[in-house]
């Protein structure tokens, strides 16, 4: 029996996964303490400043997890 007879056939390519997409559709933020310092960190990948005032952290993640606002007269 030759090796390659042990492996499958390709048969094209993978379609995508069924159900919901895997990213998720708002940004959840979070605050992560590191030393005297607290931070805002959300799933898109940004990143707060250091705060010593872990409230001044919680504000960074709601005001980055807030819908921007409408332009208006465009």
């Amino acid at each position: 029996m030759s090796r390659g007879a042990l492996l499958p056939r390709y048969g094209g390519p993978v379609p995508p996964p069924e159900g919901p997409d895997p990213t998720p559709a708002a940004h959840t933020t979070t605050t992560v303490e590191r030393g005297a310092f607290a931070l805002a960190r959300c799933s898109c990948g940004w990143s707060g400043p250091a705060r010593r005032s872990r409230e001044r952290a919680r504000v960074d993640a709601r005001t980055h997890s807030a819908p921007e606002p409408l332009a208006s007269g465009v």
